[in-house]
């Protein structure tokens, strides 16, 4: 029982004063640290308080313009005879509308064309109309170019 109290007892040996200075140094050499980054201009402690300066946008939109496609109306094949009936806008940038309304019967043509081979019964499945927008929009990048298109709006999809 004395070897139990004995190791209890033993007291290591201290290191006080090292205890002490590492932190206070470190505190010091942040401290500096910190006042040289200030002093540099890297940061600035009053802007941490103040309200924060909002930046103004000089950007301008870019001025957008629609083309309106003339109506697209088909007769659908099958023994029902169905009329498909669509309206498309072409999105474009100001300075290329003229560009686009030049092209319209190309644009016509080609979208005709792609309407005209889909199965009937494509048009009673779920999510036809995101599928007839990107190959209309595929055909109008053949058409007008990759810049003078920025996108195809259908506004009018019917089936009769």
């Amino acid at each position: 029982m004395t070897d139990v109290a004995d190791i209890n007892a033993e007291e290591k040996p201290g290191g006080g004063i090292g205890r002490i200075l590492l932190p206070l140094g470190l505190a010091l050499v942040l401290g500096g640290a910190g006042f040289a980054s200030t002093w540099l201009g890297f940061w600035s402690p009053l802007s941490l308080l103040g309200p924060k300066p909002e930046k103004v946008q000089t950007m301008t939109a870019p001025a957008v313009a629609f083309v309106d496609i003339p109506q697209i109306v088909l007769t659908l094949a099958g023994p029902r005879g169905r009329t498909l009936v669509m309206t498309v806008k072409i999105e474009t940038d100001q300075n290329r509308r003229a560009e686009v309304e030049h092209l319209i019967p190309r644009l016509l043509d080609s979208f005709n064309g792609f309407l005209t081979d889909i199965d009937p019964a494509a048009f009673e499945k779920r999510g036809i109309l995101d599928i007839v927008r990107d190959e209309l929009a595929t055909r109008a990048v053949f058409v007008l170019g990759k810049e003078a298109f920025t996108d195809v709006l259908i506004t009018e999809f019917r089936i009769q």
